[in-house]
């Protein structure tokens, strides 16, 4: 049986969300970040026709596209809208994969035999704009890869099919950046060789692209010409990351445990970086010296900064922890994860506090994870 995958991507999401809000926003180039000195979290297609880009800093952007209505962007309500979104869908495909906040992957094989795959995606696309209101982008094909690249290419609120006759065809004129392992480094690197579409890419000996750049050559290769096996991986709110510590003797000191929760946290955060994901549910555990175990939970805008889950799990700290008797172990766990970059929802920080948390990351990745931290951490 020949799989069916679809990948859906919300347009401009977080611009989307706003102009819900406010409709006298469609049409007009609209910015979502933090201030003079934050970045660009998104920013919509009239913005980007001027230049601007995620990421890119608001000054920048602002001298790129002085009309531009800036907006300090609210995590929560579009963590709440990504969740609705995840929920339609979710009632209407067999597998589905949360790939990040607002893009999804659809396993749809076999369902031609009963209504027919790309009339059974419209289907759902139409139902996450009527109950959501969202626009949104979708391409079918028959792996992974090449349905990212269609949605890509399809955008804004397209709906494309690439049946597997059609690949090669679809994918051979176009850059080898369309395909999503290809970061800046490895264009560049392609670049000088000559080598910029996906065609010439895919001639080339697979020997050669192993000796360019490793073993990572050969998935390259195979993605080039249209050949993508990874499976789509059921999305699961249960997915999580966690750490404990059981005292070595029973305690009350709470400014120990204060500091031991601010290294639990930035290890469990360098954590989530490293390995893309943000998280949407943060809970803390305690036990007592008499063995009672108590937890407490919240929903908190998807994240993976340490200044950000660090407040929310202090705060959770002070309100499980009542009793006033020693504490024997304390707990943190991250739930309801989702692949998404760090700078999502930087829309309170400066490039300053960006830098110094890509900096922080480069140190411990060469040196360790407890390489460096933040004073509170090391308070042992």
């Amino acid at each position: 049986m020949e799989r069916a995958i679809a990948h859906m991507d919300l347009d401009t999401f977080f611009v989307s969300c706003e102009r819900l809000k406010n409709s006298e926003l469609e049409k007009l180039p609209v910015i979502i970040g933090g201030g003079d000195r934050g970045v660009v979290a998104s920013c919509s297609y009239e913005a980007r026709y001027f230049g601007v880009r995620s990421a890119m800093p608001i000054k920048m952007a602002l001298r790129l596209c002085p009309e531009a209505k800036v907006i300090k962007g609210d995590m929560e309500y579009y963590s709440n809208m990504s969740h609705l979104v995840t929920e339609v869908i979710q009632e209407k495909v067999p597998v589905l994969e949360k790939a990040s906040i607002d893009e999804f992957y659809l396993d749809l094989s076999g369902m031609d035999q009963f209504f027919g795959c790309y009339q059974w995606t419209n289907g759902i696309v139409d139902a996450v704009t009527k109950n959501t209101g969202l626009p949104i982008s979708f391409a079918l094909s028959t792996n992974k890869t090449v349905s990212k690249i269609g949605t890509g290419e399809s955008k804004p609120t397209g709906r494309l099919e690439v049946s597997a006759p059609h690949i090669r065809n679809f994918l051979n004129p176009l850059s080898i950046k369309k395909i999503p392992m290809v970061g800046t480094e490895t264009f560049n690197l392609f670049s000088r060789l000559g080598v910029k579409t996906i065609q010439t890419l895919s001639e080339m000996p697979v020997e050669v692209l192993q000796q360019l750049i490793g073993k990572n050559g050969t998935v390259l290769w195979k993605k080039a010409n249209g050949i993508d096996d990874t499976p789509v991986v059921p999305y699961s709110e249960r997915k999580s990351i966690s750490t404990e510590d059981t005292f070595s003797e029973d305690t009350i000191d709470v400014q120990q445990i204060r500091s031991i929760l601010s290294g639990m946290v930035e290890k469990l955060s360098f954590q989530l970086r490293q390995e893309k994901w943000l998280t949407s549910t943060v809970t803390v555990k305690i036990r007592y010296s008499n063995f009672d175990t108590e937890t407490k939970q919240c929903r908190i805008p998807y994240t993976s900064a340490d200044h950000t889950l660090l407040r929310v799990v202090l705060e959770l700290f002070n309100k499980v922890y009542t009793r006033r008797i020693r504490i024997r172990l304390i707990g943190v766990r991250f739930t309801g994860l989702v692949h998404g970059c760090h700078q999502m929802d930087l829309f309170e920080d400066t490039e300053e506090l960006i830098s110094l948390y890509q900096t922080m990351d480069r140190i411990k990745n060469r040196f360790g994870a407890s390489s460096v931290g933040r004073a509170s951490g090391f308070l042992k």
